[in-house]
């Protein structure tokens, strides 16, 4: 594993108290005290975006659809909004990450964007959290994955961008702020839906399927 990455881990995973606003690894997004819920760590602003989790889809699918129905259809479950499983705990390990942006902010932009896939990680944490990290593309979301029901769980963390070398401490900056749901949509396949993004669209869905599948 690289040093970089266990060396975030380990930054995480102390709590990270203070109030400096940048940390040299990925994993320094989001401090956390032991056992801490999602629902106390995250802003006002995040609650809301999980909770509107729905409208932002529909909202999304109702631009989305119409214009790409091949596209999106051909993406099966991964786009449903009611297709979450049980068991969504995706297991610690290497994964392959693909970006999907549905709906757009504004009229430059096409409302259907899919990415190439690109490397991510899952760690385990303490708390009953998991570590995400996204290490290739533009655009690259670190974080927390937060235990919350038998069909879901919530991810907190931050948007790193370019080649940035650190990570802005979660809570600091409304516009770099992430939050997502994460299911599992099928037997070696999970999904990050974050609703009402600060960038762009007006639904990412962030497909994980483990490296090498």
């Amino acid at each position: 594993m690289p040093r970089r990455f266990l060396f975030a881990i380990a930054v995480a995973a102390a709590g990270l108290g203070g109030c400096s606003v940048r940390h040299e690894g990925p994993m320094a997004a989001v401090p956390l005290a032991p056992f801490a819920a999602w629902r106390t760590v995250a802003t006002r602003d995040d609650h809301v975006r999980i909770s509107d989790w729905r409208k932002a889809w529909v909202k999304a699918l109702a631009v989305a659809q119409p214009a790409h129905p091949t596209e999106v259809a051909a993406e099966g479950a991964l786009l449903v909004p009611d297709a979450a499983l049980d068991r969504p705990l995706p297991p610690p390990g290497r994964y392959r990450c693909r970006t999907i942006k549905l709906g757009t902010q504004t009229t430059v932009r096409p409302d259907y964007v899919v990415f190439a896939p690109t490397d991510c990680r899952i760690e385990a944490s303490t708390g009953g959290t998991l570590l995400f990290a996204k290490s290739g593309g533009a655009q690259r979301p670190m974080g927390r994955i937060f235990p919350d029901t038998s069909r879901r769980m919530v991810f907190l963390g931050t948007m790193q961008l370019g080649d940035e070398p650190g990570t802005l401490r979660y809570g600091h900056d409304k516009a770099r702020d992430l939050a997502a749901l994460v299911e599992r949509v099928g037997d070696r396949r999970w999904r990050m839906v974050f609703p009402y993004p600060h960038f762009e669209s007006t639904l990412d869905v962030i497909e994980l399927v483990p490296a090498g599948s």
